[in-house]
């Protein structure tokens, strides 16, 4: 019986190298959070939310690894450098561990623990490593499994829980001859640590109760943090005794040099051999301490905080040195927007049936060019003198980039110029109106101004919507004058519909809103008619009432997406004609020769058309789908197992029309996608080609670009014959090196023959193709 036991204990390698993404990929993580340091080879090894950074003590730079360097993505929880082994051990709350080797870019995933049956996925976190003879011994939630650094494979895992179940381990500490197990909540456990049958749980002996936040050993004397927050002192014939009690909650013990480094949310101090206290700080020039980790080396604290990054901080001094990576203000940003050289960036958190309690207060990001540029929350509410809480939706103007508009799903709409916040409009300066909800048990409830979706017209005015009211649709005019627009005619009961959500503008002026259980709802300002279509055939044939997202292509059709899928209104004009509900259609695509509703049932989040009228479309659950203008054609798929996609949830895309660069915010933080559609130009001074010469290898496609709209492209080979023509949609096409898709071409030098579309310009480059 207890070989069977034992047999289904053991956890068997199962190790996998990841891809490198930096040649078409940049990330864009935050790096505020920081979750546990560890140090070697000179460097300061720092764990953030979802990615990873080293700091070099000598040349002070810093390297990030993230998804693009073939990192997961996942929630990092710990981390340890190996010395011995030149390895970085990266821990995470699933269970994932990553291996990363110095000098190597590839990233290792261990994937024993993360895909084990038996280990219930809520009992899977990795709370700490030890090293140890060569092994690495990794306390989860579970209890403790073992790790061969030199082989690079799992040995046995110890369910040491009485009568051999699961408890959590939060650190392992080895004082030979014995391994100590403290757990959160079932003491501390002891063993011999060269016992070859510790897989047994009956060789592990309890010397003491309760539950234990962090555990080390210090000289001969081990030290442990309980529950509440006491520091206890174990000497090895049996001793115990208090040594210190602190107010706020430890977080992290950590051991160097003979210094055990006890961090707090508050505080971190140093002790050295008999818990002689070395160095303290509760205090930092120009900081709150809000603290996750800490780690004391060389007379310095290195002290992981929750909102500042890294601090580095003398022992003896207040004085502290903040060392951050160039990035967002946070991860998980909700809504972004992009113009020629910049992309906004805000964060605030309403669920899928548009709640924005609690209330969201995060500050906004903006990247202009390669330097990310965070305004706190604090900073945002005093230059308004108002607090916009729950900031969901960004439109920049594309007459002036300079000014920049955020909606607040609860206090209004703030206006940024010249990336200085300038105004927040809410009731006190503006038509907007406070709602207060009448509760059916007496009482009120305040709704706010919940402001979500925005546009601009040909004319420079921005189009929004505002919830929960009958005149939910506003004109702001570049001269500031509120103008509204009453919908109660599609709307019937304002205080019932919990979002108008996004907006977007035809070519003929045609304003068109999304909602969550009214629609699509279309209004013409010219003749002043309202109109909506819903679920169902004959009803406007929506798969769902929740309305999500709306975009207008290049050929003015309107791409909508739902709770439920996707649909494409052909003729907007129609919408307003009287009597009529025209009904949106599915795009239909054969799969395996059956034919199939393009995005089935998929919750779409976000639609975007590039320069090239394809569209990129992202979803809460699949990742991003890029299709070709008639959506016939998948031409990518982006998923977190393929791609380096933080979360397979993409909340939101924009595309930089000059440089074709999309951004992707996700649930786990943002990344780009070097495209290569770009917006058409108004000449051909900038035609190229890339990559251009074509080497040896490469399987891609060469992109042409600098074209204008509707510019005839063709290529020939050097004595006329041709091999290759299209129209360009945008300022892009993509050419597959193929002789019209037959056979790749030889090599040779092609040429590339642009035409504008009215013929009055003409340009030749050229493209040389090695095999």
């Amino acid at each position: 019986m207890k070989l069977w036991a034992i047999a289904l204990l053991i956890i068997f390698p199962i190790l996998a190298c990841a891809q490198n993404f930096e040649d078409r990929w940049v990330g864009h993580f935050s790096y505020v959070s920081i979750k546990d340091i560890s140090q070697g080879n000179n460097n300061i090894y720092v764990g953030a939310e979802n990615a990873v950074f080293s700091y070099n003590l000598s040349t002070k730079k810093i390297k990030t690894l993230s998804t693009v360097n073939g990192l997961s993505g996942n929630k990092i929880t710990t981390l340890h450098y190996s010395e011995d082994y030149g390895l970085l051990v990266i821990g995470y709350e699933d269970g994932l561990i990553e291996i990363v080797k110095d000098g190597e870019e590839r990233v290792l995933k261990v994937v024993d623990i993360l895909e084990k049956q038996t280990i219930p996925p809520d009992r899977k976190r990795i709370n700490n490593f030890t090293e140890f003879d060569g092994k690495l011994y990794i306390a989860t939630q579970y209890g403790i499994s073992l790790y061969n650094m030199a082989r690079l494979e799992f040995g046995d895992t110890y369910f040491i829980g009485d009568g051999g179940g699961q408890i959590e381990i939060v650190q392992t500490i080895i004082n030979e001859p014995y391994i100590f197990a403290a757990s959160s909540t079932d003491g501390i456990r002891r063993a011999l640590v060269a016992d070859d049958n510790l897989i047994d749980y009956e060789n592990w002996t309890t010397i003491v109760g309760g539950g234990y936040r962090a555990a080390e050993k210090l000289g001969n004397e081990l030290y442990a943090a309980t529950r509440s927050n006491s520091i206890l002192r174990f000497t090895f014939n049996g001793a115990t005794t208090v040594v210190k009690n602190f107010s706020s909650e430890v977080v992290k013990f950590r051991l160097d040099d003979n210094l055990l480094t006890i961090t707090t949310k508050n505080s971190i101090q140093a002790y050295s051999q008999g818990f002689v206290e070395e160095a303290a700080v509760n205090n930092v020039l120009d900081y709150d301490l809000d603290l996750l980790s800490g780690y004391g080396f060389e007379q310095n604290f290195y002290i992981g905080t929750n909102e500042d990054g890294l601090l580095i901080v003398p022992f003896g001094s207040m004085q502290a040195e903040q060392i951050l990576p160039n990035g967002p203000e946070r991860n998980g940003p909700y809504s972004i927007d992009a113009s020629p050289g910049q992309l906004w960036v805000n964060f605030g958190e309403i669920d899928k049936d548009y709640n924005p309690f609690p209330l969201s207060r995060y500050g906004i990001s903006v990247l202009k060019d390669t330097l990310w540029t965070n305004i706190s929350y604090e900073d945002l509410s005093l230059a308004v003198g108002a607090e916009p809480t729950d900031l969901v939706n960004v439109t920049i103007n594309p007459k002036l980039p300079n000014e920049v508009y955020m909606s607040s799903f609860q206090k209004g709409l703030l206006k940024i110029v010249d990336d200085r916040p300038t105004i927040l409009y809410d009731e006190t300066n503006s038509p907007l109106e406070r709602v207060i909800i009448p509760l059916t048990g007496g009482g009120t409830a305040d709704a706010g101004i919940r402001i979500y979706g925005s546009d601009f017209d040909p004319q420079g005015n921005l189009w929004f919507t505002q919830t929960k009211v009958d005149e939910g649709l506003i004109k702001l005019t570049p001269g500031g004058q509120f103008q509204k627009t009453d919908l109660s005619s599609v709307i019937t009961t304002a205080l019932n519909e919990l979002a108008i959500a996004q907006l977007d503008i035809s070519r003929e002026n045609y304003v068109f809103m999304g909602t969550y259980s009214n629609g699509l709802i279309g209004y013409n300002p010219t003749t002043d008619r309202l109109n909506k279509i819903g679920q169902g055939p004959g009803n406007g044939n929506l798969p769902s009432d929740a309305v999500r997202t709306i975009a207008f292509d290049a050929q003015n059709r309107l791409w909508i997406g739902t709770l439920k899928g996707l649909r494409v209104l052909y003729s907007p004009g129609s919408f307003f004609e009287e009597g009529t509900t025209p009904d949106a259609q599915a795009i239909i695509i054969l799969e395996d020769g059956v034919p199939q509703e393009l995005l089935y049932e998929q919750t779409i989040t976000d639609i975007e058309v590039d320069g090239s009228n394809n569209k990129w479309i992202a979803t809460t659950s699949s990742g991003v789908f890029y299709l070709s203008p008639n959506g016939q054609e998948t031409l990518l798929r982006f998923t977190k197992d393929n791609s380096p996609l933080p979360s397979n949830n993409v909340q939101d895309i924009a595309i930089d029309p000059f440089t074709g660069v999309v951004y992707f915010a996700t649930l786990q933080g943002l990344v780009a996608y070097k495209g290569t559609a770009t917006a058409p130009g108004d000449n051909l001074e900038n035609l190229h080609a890339f990559p251009n010469p074509v080497r040896p290898g490469f399987t891609g496609n060469v992109t042409i670009d600098g074209l204008t709209a509707q510019a005839n492209v063709k290529i020939t080979d050097i004595t006329g014959n041709l091999v290759f023509e299209e129209t360009s949609e945008g300022g892009s096409v993509l050419w597959d090196t193929t002789a019209f898709g037959k056979y790749k071409v030889r090599s040779g030098v092609y040429l590339v023959l642009v035409t504008t579309d009215d013929n009055l310009e003409t340009k030749v480059s050229k493209i040389m193709i090695i095999r």
